[in-house]
Protein backbone atom coordinates (compact mmCIF):
# COMPACT_ATOMS: atom_id res chain seq x y z
CA UNK A 1 0.00 0.00 0.00
CA UNK A 2 2.06 3.29 -0.96
CA UNK A 3 -0.15 6.43 -0.05
CA UNK A 4 1.08 10.10 -1.10
CA UNK A 5 0.19 13.32 1.54
CA UNK A 6 -0.42 16.50 0.62
CA UNK A 7 1.75 18.55 3.28
CA UNK A 8 0.04 22.24 3.03
CA UNK A 9 2.17 25.01 4.36
CA UNK A 10 1.93 28.89 5.35
CA UNK A 11 5.21 30.70 5.80
CA UNK A 12 8.40 28.45 7.50
CA UNK A 13 5.32 25.79 9.27
CA UNK A 14 3.39 22.62 8.00
CA UNK A 15 -0.07 22.68 9.04
CA UNK A 16 -1.26 20.58 11.96
CA UNK A 17 -3.95 18.69 9.91
CA UNK A 18 -1.39 17.62 7.37
CA UNK A 19 1.25 16.62 9.97
CA UNK A 20 -2.19 14.69 11.35
CA UNK A 21 -2.93 13.26 8.24
CA UNK A 22 0.81 12.22 7.44
CA UNK A 23 0.74 10.26 10.95
CA UNK A 24 -2.39 8.32 10.22
CA UNK A 25 -0.74 7.44 6.75
CA UNK A 26 2.28 6.21 8.07
CA UNK A 27 0.59 3.70 10.27
CA UNK A 28 -1.19 2.24 7.39
CA UNK A 29 1.90 2.00 5.21
CA UNK A 30 4.39 3.50 3.03
CA UNK A 31 4.01 6.72 3.27
CA UNK A 32 5.37 9.81 0.88
CA UNK A 33 4.89 13.24 0.93
CA UNK A 34 4.58 16.43 -1.20
CA UNK A 35 5.11 20.16 -0.50
CA UNK A 36 4.61 22.56 -3.06
CA UNK A 37 5.23 26.02 -2.56
CA UNK A 38 8.42 28.69 -1.48
CA UNK A 39 10.02 27.48 1.27
CA UNK A 40 9.16 23.72 0.93
CA UNK A 41 12.35 22.80 0.54
CA UNK A 42 13.61 23.68 4.44
CA UNK A 43 10.46 21.08 5.33
CA UNK A 44 11.41 17.68 4.68
CA UNK A 45 12.60 16.96 7.99
CA UNK A 46 9.83 18.03 9.54
CA UNK A 47 7.90 15.83 7.47
CA UNK A 48 10.58 12.76 8.23
CA UNK A 49 9.66 12.67 11.55
CA UNK A 50 5.80 12.28 11.19
CA UNK A 51 6.33 9.33 8.97
CA UNK A 52 7.22 10.10 5.24
CA UNK A 53 10.05 7.83 4.20
CA UNK A 54 10.43 10.27 0.90
CA UNK A 55 9.46 13.85 0.35
CA UNK A 56 8.53 15.53 -2.95
CA UNK A 57 9.49 19.13 -2.93
CA UNK A 58 8.74 21.86 -5.18
CA UNK A 59 10.00 24.93 -4.29
CA UNK A 60 9.53 27.78 -6.93
CA UNK A 61 8.33 31.32 -7.05
CA UNK A 62 5.73 30.34 -9.26
CA UNK A 63 4.06 28.13 -6.52
CA UNK A 64 4.34 31.59 -3.78
CA UNK A 65 0.58 32.61 -4.15
CA UNK A 66 -2.15 29.99 -2.53
CA UNK A 67 -3.37 28.98 -5.46
CA UNK A 68 -4.51 25.56 -6.09
CA UNK A 69 -3.98 25.03 -9.98
CA UNK A 70 -0.38 25.15 -10.02
CA UNK A 71 -0.46 22.46 -7.32
CA UNK A 72 -2.44 20.23 -9.09
CA UNK A 73 -0.22 20.14 -11.98
CA UNK A 74 2.68 19.59 -9.46
CA UNK A 75 0.83 16.19 -8.22
CA UNK A 76 -0.49 14.99 -11.71
CA UNK A 77 2.93 14.45 -12.22
CA UNK A 78 2.95 12.12 -9.21
CA UNK A 79 0.11 10.71 -8.02
CA UNK A 80 -0.49 8.29 -10.65
CA UNK A 81 2.28 6.37 -9.23
CA UNK A 82 0.48 5.83 -5.90
CA UNK A 83 -2.53 3.66 -4.21
CA UNK A 84 -3.94 6.77 -2.75
CA UNK A 85 -3.54 10.38 -2.13
CA UNK A 86 -4.46 11.84 1.40
CA UNK A 87 -5.18 15.59 2.10
CA UNK A 88 -6.52 17.97 5.24
CA UNK A 89 -9.40 19.41 4.51
CA UNK A 90 -8.97 23.31 3.93
CA UNK A 91 -10.13 25.71 1.69
CA UNK A 92 -7.04 25.26 -0.50
CA UNK A 93 -6.89 21.30 0.03
CA UNK A 94 -10.20 21.13 -1.14
CA UNK A 95 -9.91 22.96 -4.39
CA UNK A 96 -6.59 20.86 -5.12
CA UNK A 97 -8.31 17.83 -3.98
CA UNK A 98 -10.80 18.33 -6.30
CA UNK A 99 -8.70 19.67 -9.60
CA UNK A 100 -6.47 16.54 -9.11
CA UNK A 101 -9.57 14.23 -9.13
CA UNK A 102 -10.94 15.77 -11.94
CA UNK A 103 -7.54 15.97 -13.83
CA UNK A 104 -6.62 12.35 -13.28
CA UNK A 105 -9.96 10.87 -13.99
CA UNK A 106 -10.08 9.39 -9.93
CA UNK A 107 -12.43 9.06 -7.28
CA UNK A 108 -12.72 11.61 -4.66
CA UNK A 109 -14.29 11.13 -1.08
CA UNK A 110 -14.33 13.57 1.52
CA UNK A 111 -15.50 14.54 4.77
CA UNK A 112 -13.71 11.60 6.20
CA UNK A 113 -12.59 11.26 9.80
CA UNK A 114 -10.91 7.94 9.46
CA UNK A 115 -9.95 5.18 6.91
CA UNK A 116 -8.76 1.11 7.27
CA UNK A 117 -5.78 -0.59 5.91
CA UNK A 118 -8.09 -2.16 3.34
CA UNK A 119 -9.09 1.61 1.87
CA UNK A 120 -12.12 1.39 3.63
CA UNK A 121 -13.22 5.29 5.03
CA UNK A 122 -15.40 6.21 7.43
CA UNK A 123 -17.67 9.16 6.95
CA UNK A 124 -20.46 10.77 9.46
CA UNK A 125 -23.98 11.15 8.25
CA UNK A 126 -27.07 11.91 8.95
CA UNK A 127 -25.55 15.05 11.03
CA UNK A 128 -23.19 12.92 12.51
CA UNK A 129 -25.32 10.36 14.45
CA UNK A 130 -23.54 7.61 12.32
CA UNK A 131 -20.57 6.35 10.52
CA UNK A 132 -20.92 4.93 6.73
CA UNK A 133 -18.22 3.14 5.08
CA UNK A 134 -17.09 5.00 1.74
CA UNK A 135 -14.47 3.31 -0.85
CA UNK A 136 -13.18 3.76 -4.42
CA UNK A 137 -13.78 2.03 -7.56
CA UNK A 138 -10.00 3.98 -9.55
CA UNK A 139 -6.74 4.46 -8.06
CA UNK A 140 -5.27 6.59 -7.25
CA UNK A 141 -7.74 7.11 -4.28
CA UNK A 142 -8.32 10.60 -3.42
CA UNK A 143 -9.28 11.16 0.15
CA UNK A 144 -10.81 14.87 1.90
CA UNK A 145 -9.88 14.36 5.85
CA UNK A 146 -12.01 16.56 8.29
CA UNK A 147 -9.91 18.49 10.23
CA UNK A 148 -8.84 17.57 13.15
CA UNK A 149 -9.30 13.52 12.88
CA UNK A 150 -5.86 12.42 13.40
CA UNK A 151 -3.30 13.67 16.26
CA UNK A 152 -0.12 14.87 14.58
CA UNK A 153 2.40 12.29 16.36
CA UNK A 154 6.34 12.15 15.63
CA UNK A 155 6.68 8.29 14.04
CA UNK A 156 10.33 8.57 14.81
CA UNK A 157 11.65 7.45 11.15
CA UNK A 158 14.64 10.29 10.91
CA UNK A 159 15.72 12.16 7.42
CA UNK A 160 13.27 11.06 5.24
CA UNK A 161 14.63 10.82 1.28
CA UNK A 162 14.20 14.25 -0.62
CA UNK A 163 13.44 14.45 -4.43
CA UNK A 164 12.88 17.79 -5.87
CA UNK A 165 10.29 18.57 -8.60
CA UNK A 166 10.67 20.66 -11.45
CA UNK A 167 7.68 22.92 -11.59
CA UNK A 168 6.04 22.95 -15.04
CA UNK A 169 2.67 24.93 -15.17
CA UNK A 170 -0.15 24.53 -17.39
CA UNK A 171 -1.59 27.73 -19.38
CA UNK A 172 -4.54 27.27 -17.86
CA UNK A 173 -2.84 27.37 -14.16
CA UNK A 174 -1.11 30.77 -15.13
CA UNK A 175 -4.53 32.34 -15.30
CA UNK A 176 -5.40 33.43 -12.15
CA UNK A 177 -3.84 35.35 -10.32
CA UNK A 178 -3.88 36.90 -6.68
CA UNK A 179 -3.49 40.50 -6.51
CA UNK A 180 -3.72 41.53 -2.72
CA UNK A 181 -3.55 39.79 0.08
CA UNK A 182 -4.28 40.76 3.71
CA UNK A 183 -3.03 38.52 6.39
CA UNK A 184 -5.62 38.65 9.92
CA UNK A 185 -3.52 39.66 12.73
CA UNK A 186 -3.28 37.12 15.45
CA UNK A 187 -2.67 37.21 19.23
CA UNK A 188 -3.00 33.62 20.47
CA UNK A 189 -3.13 30.00 18.54
CA UNK A 190 -5.54 29.19 15.74
CA UNK A 191 -8.55 27.47 16.64
CA UNK A 192 -7.69 24.43 14.67
CA UNK A 193 -4.41 24.11 16.44
CA UNK A 194 -5.09 25.06 19.75
CA UNK A 195 -5.41 22.70 22.27
CA UNK A 196 -7.49 24.83 24.81
CA UNK A 197 -10.46 26.30 23.02
CA UNK A 198 -12.94 28.97 24.34
CA UNK A 199 -16.09 29.26 22.64
CA UNK A 200 -18.84 32.05 22.83
CA UNK A 201 -22.49 31.90 21.28
CA UNK A 202 -25.41 33.96 21.58
CA UNK A 203 -25.42 33.30 25.40
CA UNK A 204 -23.02 35.95 25.91
CA UNK A 205 -26.15 38.48 25.07
CA UNK A 206 -24.02 41.50 23.26
CA UNK A 207 -21.07 41.43 20.92
CA UNK A 208 -18.53 43.17 23.79
CA UNK A 209 -19.43 40.51 26.10
CA UNK A 210 -16.94 38.41 24.03
CA UNK A 211 -14.28 39.64 26.03
CA UNK A 212 -15.36 37.39 28.93
CA UNK A 213 -14.43 34.57 26.52
CA UNK A 214 -11.20 35.99 25.40
CA UNK A 215 -9.94 36.79 29.00
CA UNK A 216 -10.72 33.36 30.01
CA UNK A 217 -8.95 32.14 26.77
CA UNK A 218 -6.10 34.61 27.75
CA UNK A 219 -6.10 32.56 31.19
CA UNK A 220 -5.85 29.57 29.76
CA UNK A 221 -3.82 29.84 27.37
CA UNK A 222 -6.01 28.76 24.19
CA UNK A 223 -7.84 30.54 21.85
CA UNK A 224 -11.94 31.97 21.02
CA UNK A 225 -14.34 30.35 18.47
CA UNK A 226 -17.88 31.18 18.03
CA UNK A 227 -21.33 29.97 16.74
CA UNK A 228 -22.52 30.60 13.49
CA UNK A 229 -25.28 32.50 15.13
CA UNK A 230 -22.43 34.50 16.42
CA UNK A 231 -20.48 35.29 13.40
CA UNK A 232 -23.66 35.91 11.23
CA UNK A 233 -24.77 39.00 13.65
CA UNK A 234 -21.48 40.47 12.94
CA UNK A 235 -20.33 39.76 16.81
CA UNK A 236 -17.13 37.84 15.73
CA UNK A 237 -14.83 36.96 12.78
CA UNK A 238 -15.88 34.37 10.59
CA UNK A 239 -12.41 32.60 11.07
CA UNK A 240 -13.23 31.73 14.58
CA UNK A 241 -16.46 29.65 13.64
CA UNK A 242 -16.51 26.38 14.40
CA UNK A 243 -19.28 24.30 13.52
CA UNK A 244 -20.62 22.35 10.33
CA UNK A 245 -20.01 25.32 7.94
CA UNK A 246 -17.26 26.20 10.21
CA UNK A 247 -14.00 24.85 11.35
CA UNK A 248 -13.76 21.41 12.96
CA UNK A 249 -11.67 21.84 16.42
CA UNK A 250 -10.60 18.64 18.60
CA UNK A 251 -9.16 20.81 21.45
CA UNK A 252 -8.23 18.69 24.86
CA UNK A 253 -10.18 21.37 26.65
CA UNK A 254 -13.51 23.23 24.94
CA UNK A 255 -14.98 25.81 27.06
CA UNK A 256 -18.79 26.67 25.56
CA UNK A 257 -20.49 30.00 26.97
CA UNK A 258 -23.82 30.30 26.25
CA UNK A 259 -24.23 27.67 23.79
CA UNK A 260 -27.39 25.88 23.44
CA UNK A 261 -25.43 22.58 21.85
CA UNK A 262 -27.42 22.39 18.48
CA UNK A 263 -26.53 19.85 15.96
CA UNK A 264 -24.89 22.16 13.49
CA UNK A 265 -22.48 23.13 16.09
CA UNK A 266 -21.89 19.86 17.61
CA UNK A 267 -20.10 18.43 14.63
CA UNK A 268 -17.53 21.28 14.36
CA UNK A 269 -16.50 20.27 18.15
CA UNK A 270 -17.72 16.80 19.34
CA UNK A 271 -14.33 15.23 19.37
CA UNK A 272 -13.15 17.55 21.42
CA UNK A 273 -11.34 15.59 24.20
CA UNK A 274 -13.32 17.21 27.77
CA UNK A 275 -16.21 19.64 26.98
CA UNK A 276 -17.40 21.97 29.72
CA UNK A 277 -20.14 23.82 28.85
CA UNK A 278 -21.78 27.40 30.84
CA UNK A 279 -25.56 28.00 30.25
CA UNK A 280 -28.40 29.47 32.17
CA UNK A 281 -30.75 27.19 30.52
CA UNK A 282 -30.64 23.58 32.61
CA UNK A 283 -32.39 21.92 29.54
CA UNK A 284 -29.81 23.16 26.64
CA UNK A 285 -29.01 20.46 24.04
CA UNK A 286 -25.19 20.72 25.14
CA UNK A 287 -25.14 19.33 28.35
CA UNK A 288 -26.28 16.17 27.20
CA UNK A 289 -22.43 15.83 25.56
CA UNK A 290 -20.51 17.89 27.52
CA UNK A 291 -18.47 16.10 30.46
CA UNK A 292 -18.88 18.87 32.96
CA UNK A 293 -21.93 21.20 32.97
CA UNK A 294 -22.64 24.03 34.93
CA UNK A 295 -25.62 26.05 34.87
CA UNK A 296 -25.59 29.10 35.80
CA UNK A 297 -25.26 33.00 34.49
CA UNK A 298 -21.71 33.19 31.98
CA UNK A 299 -21.69 36.81 32.88
CA UNK A 300 -21.19 36.19 36.85
CA UNK A 301 -19.69 32.46 36.78
CA UNK A 302 -16.69 33.65 33.85
CA UNK A 303 -15.03 36.59 35.77
CA UNK A 304 -14.76 34.59 38.96
CA UNK A 305 -13.27 31.94 37.05
CA UNK A 306 -10.89 33.85 34.89
CA UNK A 307 -9.70 35.82 38.02
CA UNK A 308 -9.10 32.16 40.19
CA UNK A 309 -7.18 30.95 36.91
CA UNK A 310 -4.98 34.27 36.87
CA UNK A 311 -4.30 33.84 40.94
CA UNK A 312 -3.45 30.14 40.52
CA UNK A 313 -0.59 31.21 38.14
CA UNK A 314 0.41 33.69 40.27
Amino acid sequence: MSILVFLEHHGDALQKGSLGVLSKAASLGDADAVIAGAGAASLGAEAGRHGAKKVYVADDPSLEPPLPQPRVDVLAKIAGSYDAVFFANSVLAADVAAGLAARLDAGINWDLVDITSEFVGKRPALQDSVLVDVGWKTTPRIALFRAGSFDASPAGRGEPQVETVAVELEEHSRAAKIVDQQLEESTGPSIEDAEIVVAGGRGLGAPENFGLAEELARALGGAVGATRAVVDAGWYPYSAQIGQTGKTVSPKLYVALGISGAIQHKVGMQSSNVIVAINKDANAPIFEFSDLGVVGDVHEIVPKLTELLKQRKS
